[in-house]
């Protein structure tokens, strides 16, 4: 178990050097599934996400190769199609395994995922996905099984643009016989860069990052070397750190014309923001003001940044909302700032905010990733120590996270306790 400390109201200044991103990494990992030949991916953060799926490509029976964030994956001798109940409660990307699975054996056992508890994520739209490709769906208490004499391609029809369903549907259908067709699919640049990576090995993929979707199947792939786009929720946070704590700094490899919905809610709070090419400069001002928000799907707000930013609008000036569309239950981590000192409330699915609220340090608890990582960032501006405990939760999602906030002036320790 790990915990942060934290000594706040340090000058920060300098630079960020995003890493790759989370979201794409996993469901990528998952094509080496797919690949016969041996595949190369860049730019890996080495986070605990990552760790859990590369011990289940290997339990599966997959040759890892890791040399700090370059991973090669050979998956010619994989024997095995079912994934460890163990591994698979570790995160809840790890259900993007089966569609990869199903594509190169017709059949996969597994469990229900994992993660943090932020709500109701059933895996209802990945499931009917499977069966509108052919797939046979037997569930006995936790436990799947999937199998499919032969994978057809299939209209598949989203009541939500559920992003991991999405992914799985692709994975799931690049093999089918004939076309598939995706309506309502998810947007978001890690599906586009899913499909970038299968494209490159051989597939034949139309329509990434709108909502029609179109996959044909193709019968096999090609060894390739693939780079994974920069983590656009870690760019995210390190510009909120900036924001929160009134230092100016330069976020790089953040991609910008990933996060405008970002981007935009800084400048409206007050942040000058001065984009060149891949960094952002970001200087906020003394006197920043409160905003309303509402998380959406791409390319709406992000869910994953909404708590990060409540930390950051309980310093602002005014009242603040933020409206959570997408998981009902993601505010444990508003009890944590209110030991604090801040002003917030919850009333229903939406947090009520009035700042400027002035933050002292305390012991805290993290309860899930980006939670957590919104007590790391308020801590930075909070007058006094602050210990942040269960850190486990914020290394599944952040590389290196306190190194790079030392890196910049911070005063972060990682404690094994």
């Amino acid at each position: 178990m790990y915990s942060f400390e934290v000594k706040g109201g340090k000058k920060l200044k300098g630079e960020v050097d995003i890493s790759g991103s989370k979201n794409a990494s996993l469901p990528i990992l998952a094509t080496a599934i797919l690949n016969e030949k041996p595949v190369t991916f860049t730019n890996v953060p080495n986070i605990e996400d990552v760790n859990t799926t590369l011990k289940i490509l290997n339990y599966l029976g997959c040759k890892v190769t890791r040399n700090c964030g370059k991973i090669t994956i050979s998956s010619k001798n994989i024997n095995k199609y079912e994934i460890p109940k163990s591994l698979m409660q570790k995160c809840r990307s790890t259900v993007i395994l089966v569609g990869a699975l199903i594509a190169r054996f017709h059949k996969a056992v597994f469990y229900f995922p994992g993660g943090c508890n932020i709500g109701k994520r059933p895996i209802d739209l990945h499931m009917k996905a499977f069966e509108k490709l052919g797939i046979n769906i037997v569930e006995s208490d936790s436990k799947i099984v999937c199998k499919a004499n032969r994978i057809n391609g299939a209209e598949i029809r989203f009541s939500f643009p559920s992003v991991g369903a999405t992914e799985n549907a692709i994975l799931a259908s690049v093999f089918a016989n004939g076309k598939t067709t995706i309506f309502n699919a998810a947007k978001e640049p890690e599906i586009i860069d899913l499909v970038n990576c299968l494209n490159k090995m051989g597939a034949k993929i139309r329509g990434a990052g709108t909502s029609k979707i179109t996959i044909f199947g193709v019968r096999k792939f090609r060894s390739i070397v693939y780079r994974i786009m920069p983590d656009r929720i870690e760019a995210g946070t390190f510009l909120c750190v900036s924001a929160i704590t009134r230092n100016s700094l330069t976020i790089n490899n953040a991609r910008p014309r990933d996060i405008k919905s970002i981007l935009l809610a800084l400048k409206k709070i007050g942040c000058e923001l001065t984009i060149k090419g891949n960094s952002i400069y970001i200087k906020p001002n003394k006197v920043q003001n409160g905003i309303d928000l509402k998380t959406l799907p791409y390319p709406g707000f992000p869910t994953d940044i909404g708590p990060i930013f409540v930390s950051l609008l309980a310093m602002a000036n005014g009242k603040s909302t933020i409206e959570e569309t997408i998981f009902e239950n993601r505010f444990a981590y508003v009890e944590e700032l209110r030991k604090m000192g801040a002003n917030i409330r919850v009333e229903n699915r939406t947090i009520f905010i009035e700042g400027p609220c002035k933050l002292k340090g305390k012991t805290l608890i993290s309860k899930d990733l980006r939670g957590g990582a919104t007590l790391v960032i308020a801590s930075l501006s909070a007058k006094g120590k602050s210990t942040i405990e269960n850190a486990d939760y914020i290394l599944r999602g952040y590389e290196n996270f306190e190194k790079k906030l030392n890196k910049i002036g911070g005063d972060v320790k990682l404690i094994n306790c």
